[in-house]
């Protein structure tokens, strides 16, 4: 199987080879992938870095492609370059976008041929971001979205996906996959960095106290407070703690 790599912002990754099909994740611009099988209209694909597996919509995408810069915004515009100005679009690369440095002209670099971003927003492609909950918090606010990898919309699972994939270390995409792959937390007491797991989802503890999740039945990703948090799913979803792990182990 040739290696390809995503060269959209970014795209719905399907249970099925249908648009009316489940969503299960998304793929980011720069990502590598394989093409398993290719159906009319669709291509079943895996990906390289989580080895995911869904149908992304059929399209043209690169076969040669080296990461030199990583977006190190929740989002960075995309310009045009005319007659020496640069003029914005409406369209972004979102966070931990791989991309490559063509040219640089000003304070803007050339990553396809006339598509630009600022230099500002990115980071080396080396760049090893430790400060966990700095990337956590840039995602405040996104609106919950189930399969979601971006500020437009993101899940649980994924929330804490990002971080890991930003430093480009393997970590599952899945909450049940997460559960099986973390080692259990020997100490009772909540620390910073610890990942909570319930069936279905997943927050991080920001402090001893608080903690942050794409919460579903609140819409967005937010903080909470970590004790409410865990008798209020217990409350409404019926569900109990399976696991307490901690990022750093990681």
């Amino acid at each position: 199987m040739i290696n390809n790599f995503f060269n959209y912002p970014v795209a719905n990754i399907y249970s099925k080879p249908s648009s009316n099909s489940e969503v299960i994740s998304q793929i980011l611009y720069g990502e590598k992938f394989k093409i398993i099988i290719k159906k009319k209209g669709w291509y079943k694909i895996k990906t390289n870095y989580d080895n995911y597996i869904g149908f992304i919509k059929k399209k043209k995408f690169n076969q040669r492609f080296k990461p030199t810069n990583k977006i190190h915004k929740l989002k960075s515009k995309i310009y045009k370059k005319k007659s020496n100005q640069f003029i914005s679009t409406n369209n972004f690369l979102y966070f931990a976008s791989g991309v490559s440095f063509k040219k640089r002209h000003k304070n803007y670099i050339e990553f396809e041929k006339n598509k630009w971003i600022k230099i500002s927003d990115t980071k080396k492609i080396n760049h090893y971001e430790n400060n966990f909950i700095k990337i956590f918090k840039l995602f405040l606010g996104s609106k919950y979205l189930w399969g979601g990898k971006t500020s437009i919309g993101i899940d649980c699972s994924a929330l804490v996906q990002i971080y890991f994939y930003y430093n480009r270390i393997f970590f599952p995409r899945d909450t049940k996959d997460q559960i099986k792959f973390c080692t259990k937390k020997s100490k009772k007491k909540l620390n910073k960095g610890d990942i909570i797991f319930w069936k279905g989802h997943v927050g991080i503890c920001i402090d001893q106290s608080k903690l942050i999740h794409a919460y579903g039945p609140k819409k967005k990703v937010l903080v909470m407070p970590t004790n409410f948090t865990i008798k209020l799913i217990e409350k409404t979803a019926k569900l109990l703690v399976k696991k307490i792990s901690n990022i750093e182990k990681y």
